[in-house]
């Protein structure tokens, strides 16, 4: 049980690095007014590195051990992380469409008019966009509510306080 605590203490540790991560990502877009690729490249690098801090130890480490610790708690967890992911994937569909008009019009380049308003650029643009804000608080909200349940299932099982 003490290589298990350990693993599950290292696990629990990841998932909850990556959430700086992905603060630090959104205030990125949140601080920019003209998005350039560079911004938008740099953006991803923190969000790919806060994926991959939760992406990994599930698949690598909780998935693999689902069968053997099924139960009510497990069955929320699991069901909150699968639609934090199902959010995601619904901000992609978005983020996907409005990557393609804008480089088409190349807005990511440095000298970029400032001036262009995005909705103009193609007649989906505003239902890409609420996909993609819709998609992306969702997966936050769903990912924190799946994180919370989580520690309380690593306090329950391993009960490191008492």
């Amino acid at each position: 049980m003490d290589q298990e605590l350990a693993v599950a203490t290292v696990v629990a540790g990841l998932v909850t690095a990556s959430f700086p991560f992905y603060l630090y990502g959104a205030w990125i877009m949140i601080d920019t007014e003209v998005v350039t690729w560079d911004v938008l490249v740099y953006h991803l690098k923190f969000i790919a590195v806060g994926l991959a801090l939760t992406t990994l130890p599930v698949v690598g480490w909780m998935v693999p051990r689902t069968a053997a610790q099924m139960g009510g708690l497990l069955v929320v967890h699991a069901f909150f992380g699968l639609q934090a992911y199902a959010m995601l994937a619904v901000a992609l569909t978005g983020i996907v469409r409005i990557f393609q008009v804008k480089r088409d019009h190349d807005l990511y380049t440095d000298g970029a008019a400032a001036d262009v308003e995005i909705d103009d650029l193609h007649e989906n643009m505003a239902g890409w966009r609420r996909r993609l804000r819709v998609g992306v608080f969702g997966y936050v909200l769903l990912w924190l509510i799946a994180y919370l349940i989580g520690i309380v299932r690593y306090l329950l099982r391993y009960q490191v306080f008492w």
